[in-house]
């Protein structure tokens, strides 16, 4: 039998083999011609210091205060990329590399399709540190879209295939479609990094990776801000697993702050969020959709504090398929989140849809949500819908999966629907304004059981509502103010 791990998760270690070593040979970029005077194209010069530094088997190159204009800078294994404070790398918005065919491209967006039009890349590389504290910048002239015209880029930094990277101190502004995209890597550590792209869209994705850790830093971008995809860009599939993001600001202006999918050919397993503050999500704080047939599990959400966000926490196994040979349905199981509060949850921007949506739990008949913990969750909800909202019956959606597909929840709280094995320990749900749906509505659970749960009175006929489900337990539980909770089973 599987063993859960809801109680207590392995602290997971990534472990980077050292790039630099001491007395390491050091290649001023300006010794190999560049200028560093915002004028001239200086990611030839660039490139040949890379050269050398790599030749010296781990050789430093250092890159001093000024404005180096560049083309696509090609990356290269036992390296140090040393981004002096006061030194910026700026996008010459012309010249950049062409995107390499892709025979898989009909599976994933153009933008994840292909790693070589970016300002930075590397393929098959290993042992790469950026370090120092300057600036990669994008300044406007990295592209967001899908039809990318030729000689412009869509991202900053581009890995694919990679083996132990580093990244401290770096900031990443102004990013086009990704400041950040690795795919098939092993080994990264990304450390007090700051990620500024508000009005572009991902900050970072890392696809199909495993032993990541990115601490201590601040990403925001309009789009997923950290998300842990699969896709089949590179022609296979992977188990992206042992991952920690931690102590780390996170935000995002129109989309998911932390964020599963939606590519999801190859599974995840084992991967923690600790210490964080999501400060914005038009879309989900915390998301995980599963729409090619992955498996997730084993997750652990710890010490998270929400603001600003349309929907607090967002599960959904949908069944799109975007993957070769007819995946099947996935599954997610084995999550817990634990010391979770949120406030002020509303969208920052004005997106499609509603500006709030309630957490919301949604499995399918065929594959339930399995193994949920909610320990020491508090929200506090917008609130303020009518009692008729509680009868409201979400359809059923197989092919998409941002939160605003189900509409209007039935529940202020948590709304759950096909899903086994779910508990809430210790959480309390409230309401900035008197709300008339249950703080509970369940369809299709199978095993429910809240235990020192507290939540407002709605101002509606029930505080919780269980339709066509089974294996209900509430105990020790009452109102915010100590009343009995009204329970329908329907």
């Amino acid at each position: 039998m599987r063993r859960r791990l809801t109680g207590a998760f392995v602290a997971l270690a990534v472990v980077v083999a050292p790039v630099g070593v001491a007395k390491a040979a050091s290649f001023n970029v300006k010794d190999y011609g560049a200028k560093g005077d915002g004028k001239a194209v200086d990611s030839a010069a660039i490139d040949k210091a890379i050269a050398a530094a790599s030749a010296a088997s781990g050789g430093v190159v250092e890159i001093p205060p000024g404005t180096y204009l560049s083309r696509s800078i090609h990356l290269k294994s036992n390296v140090t990329i040393n981004l002096q404070q006061g030194a910026r790398i700026v996008a010459s918005g012309s010249g950049i590399d062409a995107p390499e065919p892709n025979p898989n491209s009909k599976y994933q967006d153009f933008g994840h399709s292909h790693f070589r039009n970016a300002l930075l890349w590397g393929e098959n590389v290993e042992n790469i540190s950026f370090t120092g504290k300057g600036v990669i910048d994008g300044a406007n002239k990295l592209e967001t879209g899908e039809n990318i015209p030729a000689g412009k880029g869509d991202k900053m930094l581009s890995l694919k295939f990679c083996k132990n990277v580093s990244i401290t101190d770096v900031t990443f502004r102004e990013a086009g479609h990704f400041a950040i995209i690795t795919n098939g890597c092993n080994g990264l550590r990304f450390d007090r990094i700051t990620v500024d792209s508000p009005e572009d869209r991902d900050g970072i994705n890392f696809i199909n990776s495993s032993n990541v850790e990115l601490s201590n830093s601040t990403i925001v971008a309009s789009d997923d801000a950290v998300a842990f995809k699969s896709d089949y860009a590179t022609g296979k599939t992977f188990l992206s697993e042992n991952n920690v993001v931690r102590d780390s600001t996170i935000g995002s202006t129109e989309n998911n702050a932390i964020q599963f999918g939606s590519e999801t050919c190859g599974s995840f397993k084992n991967i923690q969020f600790r210490n964080l503050k999501v400060t914005g999500a038009s879309k989900a704080g915390l998301g995980m959709v599963s729409m090619d047939g992955a498996v997730i599990e084993d997750v652990l959400y710890d010490n998270i504090q929400l603001t600003k966000t349309g929907s607090p926490i967002f599960i959904h196994v949908g069944k799109r398929g975007r993957c070769p040979g007819n995946p099947p349905t996935g599954r997610i199981r084995n999550i817990t989140y634990r010391n979770i509060t949120g406030t002020n949850l509303t969208a920052p921007r004005d997106i499609p849809g509603d500006p709030e949506y309630a957490s919301t739990i949604s499995g399918r008949a065929d594959s339930k949500i399995t193994g949920l913990t909610f320990d020491n969750v508090k929200l506090t909800v917008p609130g303020g819908h009518k009692e008729s909202d509680a009868s409201k019956n979400p359809p059923e959606v197989s092919g998409e999966y941002p939160p605003r597909i189900f509409g209007v929840r039935p529940a202020f709280g948590f709304w759950i629907r096909n899903a086994t094995d779910v508990k809430f320990l210790n959480s309390t749900i409230e309401f900035d304004k008197n709300d008339g749906r249950p703080a509970f509505t369940t369809d299709s659970v199978s095993g429910i059981s809240l235990n020192g749960v507290k939540v407002e009175r709605s101002t509606g006929a029930n505080d919780l509502l269980w339709r066509k489900s089974n294996g209900v337990s509430v105990t020790d539980s009452t109102t915010t103010t100590g009343q009995a909770l009204r329970a329908k089973t329907s």
